[in-house]
């Protein structure tokens, strides 16, 4: 796969970025990952630096208080199989306690980005009107819902249901909508099947989805992921020529999106093995 001919003109805000939050895990011509927790990392974030908030946190779905414990793969991984993907945290709280801590990234997110920067928020059906509150509540104005549709394969508890086949990306903006002439405007539904191969994180989404995504962040420009997981905001930052940030707990996941990005600035893919 080619990769997109970048802006090579420095980033400035990236490299503010770079110098207020210290060394990073890893960093590769003009993609960097820290390790850590979200709300200590984003804390040092410059103001005025951030095109898009580009995230998929943990949903918290059917999250009792008492679970703090639970194993995502119960919930994510049919018959526990996690196929060697490694399992994480976050992904407890009850729905005010969820609300309330969406909040709290968002706004510090916020606080870095740029006038008119986006915030793109993955979630599924349960937590949506959640995370347009919170979404809100951290400062942008919401401006709608981008749905995915994952395909067929979507699993149903039963025959009875209507399939889980959506999951939702709620959006909005640090003020008014920039009026762009270079890219644009954006699909508001993407139909993208989920491949294996793909697919490095037990909730990993594809990552022809995330280029389209990273579309909104101008050539050059600067996209956040604050829990970039198995890296693949990154990796679609580098497939479509753009600068990016992302902070992730796991020092597994830290080391896979490493790898996936340094394969996909080769021009490649890395694959996932089943173990």
């Amino acid at each position: 796969m080619a990769r997109k001919q970048s802006n090579r003109r420095k980033n400035k805000q990236y490299e503010a970025a770079k110098k207020n939050l210290g060394k990073p895990f890893f960093e590769s011509k003009e993609i960097a990952i820290y390790q850590g927790d979200t709300l200590e990392l984003s804390s040092k974030l410059p103001a005025n630096a951030i095109d898009a908030l580009i995230t998929d946190p943990p949903y918290c779905s059917g999250a009792a208080g008492c679970a703090v414990m639970a194993d995502p793969s119960k919930k994510y991984c049919q018959s526990g199989k996690t196929l060697g993907r490694p399992s994480f945290g976050g992904d407890f709280r009850d729905q005010r306690s969820f609300k309330y801590w969406c909040s709290l990234w968002i706004s510090q997110a916020f606080n870095a980005c740029k006038d008119s920067a986006y915030c793109l928020v993955f979630i599924d059906w349960r937590q949506l009107a959640t995370m347009i509150d919170a979404i809100q509540a951290g400062g942008f104005c919401y401006k709608g819902l981008i749905s995915w549709d994952k395909g067929g394969s979507a699993r149903a508890p039963h025959k009875g249901y209507f399939r889980h086949q959506c999951e939702f990306i709620p959006w909005g903006t640090k003020g008014i909508v920039p009026r762009l002439t270079d890219r644009g405007p954006f699909a508001g539904s993407y139909s993208i099947g989920v491949k294996q191969t793909d697919k490095h994180h037990m909730t990993g989404k594809p990552t022809p989805l995330m280029q389209k995504l990273v579309q909104c962040v101008p050539s050059g420009g600067l996209a956040f992921d604050p829990f970039c997981g198995s890296g693949t905001t990154l990796v679609a930052s580098v497939l479509e020529g753009r600068y990016a940030i992302g902070f992730e707990a796991s020092e597994q996941y830290c080391e896979i999106a490493a790898r996936r990005i340094e394969a996909a600035q080769r021009g490649e893919l890395l694959k996932f093995q089943k173990q």
